[in-house]
C-alpha cells in the first residue's frame, strides 16, 4: 500500500544547491525526508584535488560509488581499498573510515546512500557527532 500523498520525483543534481562541507568537500543532497523518503537518504560530494576527508563513521550502513576520479577508501584497522569508476561500497554502521581522492590535479565525485534518514556522522579524532543533514544548512 502507497501513500496517496506521495509522488515520485526526478532529481537533477546540476539544478539543486550544493553544500560546501568545508575541507575542499563539496555535497549535493539528492533524496531525503523533504520529499518524502522515509528509509534511506542520499546524495552526491565532490572532493577537490588531493583532498582527504578526515575519518569518521555513522550510525548506519553507508554505501558509496565512486562516479569520477581516482580515489582511496580507508578504513580502521583493514587495509586500504584503491576505486576505480563505479566501484562502489558497503560499509556497515560505526566503522571508522574515509575517502581521499587520490589525483592532484582531478576532482574526484562519490555518491552516497544511508540506510537512514536520521544519519550521524561521528568524527573519530574528536567523538563530535552531528546530523549529515545538518552539512546541507551551512
Amino acid at each position: 500500500m502507497t501513500d496517496s500523498n506521495l509522488r515520485p520525483v526526478v532529481l537533477s543534481p546540476g539544478d539543486l544547491k550544493s553544500y560546501d562541507r568545508g575541507g575542499g568537500a563539496r555535497t549535493t543532497p539528492l533524496v531525503s525526508p523533504g520529499i518524502g523518503a522515509s528509509s534511506f537518504i542520499n546524495g552526491i560530494t565532490e572532493f577537490a584535488p588531493g583532498v582527504a576527508i578526515p575519518f569518521h563513521s555513522h550510525n548506519c550502513e553507508e554505501s558509496v560509488m565512486l562516479l569520477e576520479g581516482h580515489a582511496m577508501l580507508d578504513m580502521d584497522g583493514a587495509e586500504a581499498v584503491a576505486l576505480k569508476p563505479q566501484d562502489t561500497t558497503w560499509i556497515p554502521p560505526n566503522l571508522s573510515h574515509r575517502f581521499r581522492n587520490l589525483s592532484d590535479s582531478q576532482p574526484m565525485k562519490i555518491f552516497w546512500t544511508y540506510a537512514s534518514p536520521q544519519a550521524t556522522r561521528t568524527l573519530t579524532e574528536s567523538g563530535e557527532t552531528r546530523p549529515v543533514s545538518s552539512e546541507h544548512n551551512r
